[in-house]
């Protein structure tokens, strides 16, 4: 991925005003940045810092970046291409500015600028603040150079050069997916686990419910045998009592009527004895009380009147034997319908026991019946659900042990992943392949920069440095100018490799009074060799400098700052 920086506009920003401040990036040469101190030389390294980064290329709080005479209105713009794409970078405090056009079109921003800021890094520049100041910045201001790096920085520069920082991001959100993929797993060992146990507790409900099942089953059973048998003794007492019913009624039935016929009779008889005793009596009482005939006054004779009195006390006499003879015999009928009585009496109630046996045994058998559907369901319902539930968990079970199995297996391909993208894993292969490029050509930069020793990075990026002697060494062994000539051939040969990967390829190189230090001046002339073979038409090398005299002529261009009015703006602008 090839970056082409186009212009550079700033106004507000530290000591310029609110006139703007342009430079074009891409004149395709060498420009030479000068004036005197303070006058704001390196404010387009802090402008293009703050542009891209959000944060100056020096040590300068944030607030301090707004004029101080003006104190609002600080605004940075910068345009780039990055392939056949545009983008222009708007940044600004007081107002507070961050936006991100591409195409002419902005870009959607996020909620949070954090977000928006990994967008323009992650997606677009692809590198970050240290790698960008690596590739395209050397200053002697803030900048920390390569070798003064942390191993982990150091890496991750490296990481940016060769594009292999996707397996970092790859193995961050690993990482996560890894931990994510743990979670799971324990959510899945504990959802085993309360299966397994929801299954025991299942089957030994089954097992009591059967047990219960049987218990029940077998008292119903018990009771039902019990009612049985109440049903065949009722039943056998209903047979005793219906065969004396049988063997009896009829007769007894035909006894007392024929009893009460003959009572009947006897009454009749009887009532006629009477009417005969009434009538003898009455015709006593008349030849008593009378002497003579009422009908005719004829006078009866007193013989024939004792004569018909005497024979009416003897008929009567013989009608009151008569008559007690039949009530002698209307008592004894009257016990014998008595007994009669009492013995079919006795038969309607032995029927009414029959009857009332045969409701107990249609009780007893609805009992009998209820019992046995109840023994034939009972738990049944129960059962049946627990048996479905059982199923379910086994099916559950089953489908949680194939889950189990799948993320053991997954677990596997992310352990075996995770290694793939380990700092010693991929990324150390690619490395490896990148060294001894990196080392031949920071070797041919120092050569060039007249620094003979053998400088060579190890996969932990740790420098091992040899004279001609064979001496051992490290960075900080050196002076100043020796650090600075390694300084330059480690950025020279960053970039080289950077072109080669076509990875973060810049068409802009800026160094900051890199010429001012402690460079002699054999160093000086050997860096602006190299600086002509970058000047193709297509890189953009901008040097700041206080060497007015030693470098002026040397540069195509010059562009030289100056301050009116506690101001900042362009005296000069060639090119």
């Amino acid at each position: 991925m090839a970056i082409t920086f186009e212009r550079i506009q700033w106004k507000n920003f530290l000591s310029t005003g609110d006139t703007p401040i342009s430079i074009n990036l891409n004149n395709g040469s060498s420009t030479l940045v000068v004036g005197p101190n303070g006058a704001g030389k390196s404010t387009l390294l802090d402008a293009l810092s703050f542009a891209l980064f959000g944060k100056p290329h020096r040590d300068i709080n944030k607030p301090q970046l707004v004029n101080s005479i003006n104190g609002k209105g600080c605004e940075v713009t910068v345009e780039f291409t990055v392939g056949k794409i545009q983008f222009k970078i708007v940044r600004g405090i007081k107002p507070n500015i961050f936006e991100i056009w591409q195409n002419g079109t902005l870009v959607n921003q996020e909620a949070h600028s954090m977000d928006y800021q990994k967008v323009l890094e992650q997606n677009i520049l692809k590198l970050n603040h240290k790698s960008f100041h690596q590739i395209v910045v050397l200053g002697s201001s803030s900048f920390i150079p390569f070798m003064q790096l942390p191993s982990h920085h150091r890496r991750e520069v490296i990481e940016d050069l060769l594009d292999i920082n996707i397996f970092t991001k790859m193995n961050t959100i690993l990482k996560e997916r890894i931990a994510a993929h743990r979670d799971d797993l324990q959510s899945l060992q504990h959802s085993s686990e309360m299966l397994d146990h929801s299954i025991t507790v299942q089957k030994k409900y089954i097992g009591d419910l059967k047990r219960r099942t049987e218990d029940a089953a077998k008292k119903n059973n018990e009771k039902i045998a019990t009612m049985v048998a109440e049903i065949e003794g009722l039943l056998l007492e209903n047979d005793e009592d219906q065969k004396i019913i049988d063997q009896n009624l009829e007769s007894a039935r035909d006894r007392s009527a024929k009893l009460h016929e003959k009572r009947q009779a006897l009454m009749v008889y009887h009532g006629q004895i009477k009417a005969n005793i009434q009538k003898v009596v009455k015709e006593a009482m008349f030849y008593d009380n009378n002497s003579e005939c009422p009908t005719c006054s004829q006078k009866l004779d007193g013989a024939f009147r004792d004569l018909r009195i005497s024979s009416c006390k003897e008929k009567a006499k013989e009608l009151a034997d008569g008559e007690h003879k039949l009530a002698e015999e209307l008592k004894k009928i009257e016990t014998d319908i008595s007994a009669v009585s009492e013995s079919l009496r006795i038969y309607h109630d032995l029927a009414s026991q029959i009857t009332s046996r045969f409701m107990a045994v249609k009780r007893l058998q609805a009992n009998i019946n209820t019992l046995e559907k109840e023994a034939a369901v009972a738990g049944s319902e129960d059962l049946t659900a627990a048996e479905a539930n059982l199923a379910s968990l086994l099916e559950e079970k089953e489908k949680s042990s194939k889950q189990k199995a799948e993320a053991y297996e997954e677990g596997t391909y992310n352990q075996a992943i995770s290694e793939m993208l380990k700092d010693t894993g991929i990324k150390t292969k690619v490395i490896k392949q990148y060294l001894p490029v990196m080392n031949k050509l920071v070797n041919q930069y120092l050569q060039i920069l007249d620094f003979f020793v053998s400088f060579n990075l190890n996969e932990s990026f740790e420098e091992t440095i040899r004279s001609r002697h064979r001496d051992d060494f490290s960075y900080s062994s050196f002076s100043e100018g020796e650090k600075q000539r390694i300084d330059l051939a480690l950025l020279f040969t960053w970039r080289q490799v950077a072109k080669m990967k076509n990875s973060v390829s810049t068409n802009l190189l800026i160094l900051d009074e890199t010429f001012d230090s402690s460079m002699d001046h054999d160093g000086v002339e050997n860096l602006l060799k190299i600086l002509a073979t970058l000047v193709d038409g297509k890189t953009s090398v901008f040097v700041i400098s206080h060497k007015t005299d030693a470098l002026d002529g040397k540069l195509r261009n010059k562009i030289e700052f100056e301050k009116t009015k506690s101001f900042s703006q362009i005296k000069q602008k060639a090119g």
